[in-house]
């Protein structure tokens, strides 16, 4: 039986490289996802060489529920995989995309994501150039997991990463933590709360650009986006690869009214929430200030504070708390909020 686009659901058949896959991919893919590179349609993209060191990543995504309030799960596969590439200071240059879709998924779904992959990759100015598809059996995934790599170009002279902390750094944070994770499981509990709650996510390549270019070359250090594990998890992280103590003061943690209300409700600590549009940047102390006015001038970092500081104490994380204590951050332990990104 011939199969078309006018089929309301995703079929075996459109896994099956055949004809109905053709039409999915010239009648959706391409129709929203269309540039020279990618509609060649070849085995794989050849880019352009460009000077600079070639950074790679990877990352997949399975987020329960696939639409919530600030995105989807096309915009978090794009950002998400920008975001890694500029936590090392890369400028990103294109994405692949590949989508595992289960049978029955409805197609306005997937076309409700393809328009958001591809508002977000024009947003961004990175193209998805390469990308496959595969449909399994109803019951055998849910609904769509997507999987994107992405690689970028290093500056010669730029080395940022957890192993370059040095002691007297400042920890900086863009903005409020926890935005992402409050509201995927509030939407998946089907709770309302009062407020506006919303996923933060967004790409931070721009800012980062911004902080290598306005900042004296070498004086950042290191930068992570705490996705999955939250803030304290990711202290944790440069901690230990940097063999340093970090502290940070409670009271400066940015943290909007309406997630600390969800977490005091849900008995959540935010220090442990998914982020999507943050960054953790270590600086030179001396130009910490200059650091947090060229964030605050971004439109997502607005809300961007300094912390804290490192220290050449023991390779741990300390928090100062609200009523003068000192409480130490471990990693996340278990999965307190399952499918997060």
């Amino acid at each position: 039986m011939k199969h078309t686009m006018s089929q309301k659901t995703i079929l075996l058949d459109h896994g099956s490289g055949g004809l109905a896959s053709q039409e999915l991919i010239s009648n959706l893919f391409l129709k929203h996802l269309g540039n020279k590179i990618l509609s060649a349609l070849e085995d794989c993209a050849v880019i352009e060489n460009q000077p600079g060191r070639l950074a790679f990543t990877t990352d997949s995504y399975v987020v329960d529920p696939i639409f919530f309030p600030g995105g989807d799960i096309g915009t978090l596969a794009v950002h998400g995989t920008i975001n890694d590439l500029a936590m090392r200071g890369a400028r990103p240059l294109a994405l692949s995309l590949a989508l595992i879709l289960e049978e029955g998924l409805p197609l306005t779904d997937l076309e409700r994501i393809i328009i958001s992959i591809r508002d977000a990759s024009q947003e961004s100015n990175v193209a998805i150039v390469t990308g496959d598809t595969k449909v399994v059996p109803r019951g055998k995934g849910d609904k769509i997991f997507i999987n994107t790599s992405g690689i970028g170009l290093v500056a010669e002279g730029v080395e940022i990463s957890a192993s370059m902390a040095r002691a007297g750094d400042k920890i900086i944070l863009s903005g409020s933590m926890g935005d992402h994770g409050v509201t995927i499981m509030t939407r998946r509990a089907g709770m309302t709360l009062a407020g506006n709650l919303r996923s933060d996510s967004m790409a931070l390549h721009t800012m980062v650009q911004k902080l290598l270019a306005g900042l004296p070359p070498g004086s950042l250090h290191t930068l992570r986006d705490p996705t999955r594990g939250g803030v304290a998890t990711s202290l944790c992280e440069i901690a230990a690869s940097s063999g340093l103590e970090l502290e940070i003061d409670e009271d400066r943690i940015p943290l909007r009214a309406e997630v600390r209300a969800a977490c005091e409700i849900l008995g959540l600590d935010p220090l442990y929430l998914a982020n999507e549009g943050k960054c953790i940047a270590m600086v030179a102390p001396e130009i910490a200030d200059q650091a947090l006015a060229l964030l605050r001038a971004e439109s997502g970092g607005k809300e961007a504070a300094i912390i804290g500081a490192l220290t050449s104490g023991p390779a741990r994380v300390t928090l100062k708390t609200t009523i003068g204590g000192t409480r130490i951050i471990t990693p996340l332990h278990g999965a307190p909020l399952p499918r997060i990104c």
